[in-house]
């Protein structure tokens, strides 16, 4: 991907302050969410596989999401800490477009399986006697395939075109690596690039959020013209979704604006909103889609006192085995 003589360009994180500081406080925050963000979601993943009750096309959703959220946070996570610790801020060339493919990558997803969540949330409320017909094994695995395959090959191309570009800055003044940012390092002006940014940017984010919008427009008008406890029960279905999408929405937002506007933007703000993009979704997901669903927390129930039950009848035939 990176030539040889590209290959030894080493680049600076500026946000995390002077090289030499250590920012223990930041540390200990990033580590406690990073941590929180792998154990919510490992749990949500072992219970839905384990589960062949929730081997649904919502779940399934979830499922994914879930393994998405642990990429991205995974990606970056562990490079942001050791930064925190150590005196050398830098990172190399091809360590960051590694960043960039698998942030973008991450942001694609998520978007893709936000829209594939809302129409499951818009065929079960609006087309209720239909949903097992149109959301087929079939087709919930050929939207998960187009899912990943899409963003994946649309920003493993995208990084090859900004692993062609001549370097002549080393700055960057974010946490992580994202592709506008060492665009903006370039010395020539990438015109075929910028058009397939803003193509990928239409095809990744303005789509899935249109689609998204849609299908909650006809929930809604479809829930306007339903009884108040249907109305109730379609609010709380969809407003955990819409909460985390819009949340995801405006770091996201955040991110592509910064680049362009971060003499304008305090630094408190640009690392607050990088620790929403990368670790706040992937948090929130499991709680608010996984243990606050009534399904998830039964199963969740069934497996802890299946394995406490399991270890007690393990613990009484030993006591009997010595008796």
């Amino acid at each position: 991907m990176v030539s040889k003589a590209m290959s030894n360009i080493t680049l600076l994180f500026t946000a995390y302050g002077s090289p030499g500081s250590k920012n223990y406080v930041a540390l200990f925050i990033t580590l406690l969410l990073y941590v929180s963000t792998v154990l919510s979601n490992v749990v949500i993943l072992f219970v839905i596989y384990f589960d062949s009750s929730l081997h649904k096309p919502m779940y399934i959703f979830l499922f994914n999401l879930s393994i998405n959220g642990l990429i991205g946070s995974t990606a970056v996570c562990p490079k942001i800490m050791a930064n925190l610790l150590k005196d050398n801020n830098s990172i190399s060339l091809e360590g960051c477009l590694f960043q960039v493919l698998f942030i973008n990558v991450y942001a694609g997803c998520a978007y893709a399986i936000f829209a594939g969540m809302a129409y499951d949330r818009y065929v079960s409320i609006c087309k209720p006697l239909q949903y097992h017909s149109i959301m087929t094994p079939l087709r919930v695995n050929v939207l998960l395939a187009v899912m990943y395959i899409l963003p994946i090959s649309l920003m493993s191309f995208q990084v090859y075109l900004t692993s062609t570009l001549p370097l002549c800055g080393h700055n960057i003044n974010k946490l992580f690596c994202d592709n506008l940012a060492v665009v903006n390092l370039s010395c020539v002006r990438d015109a075929f690039g910028n058009v397939y940014g803003l193509f990928i940017v239409l095809a990744t984010i303005v789509l899935p959020l249109f689609l998204v919008i849609l299908s909650y427009i006809k929930i809604l008008c479809v829930s306007l013209r339903a009884s108040k406890n249907a109305q109730k029960k379609a609010l709380q279905t969809c407003a955990p979704h819409l909460i985390t999408f819009i949340n995801f929405s405006i770091a996201v937002l955040f991110s592509i604006i910064y680049n362009r506007v971060s003499y304008y933007v305090p630094q408190e703000i640009n690392i607050l909103m990088s620790l929403d993009f990368i670790l706040i979704p992937p948090l929130l997901h499991p709680l608010i889609y996984g243990f606050k669903t009534q399904d998830i927390r039964k199963s969740l129930y069934k497996i802890f006192r299946r394995r406490v039950f399991m270890n007690s009848d393990t613990s009484n035939q030993n006591v009997n085995r010595l008796f």
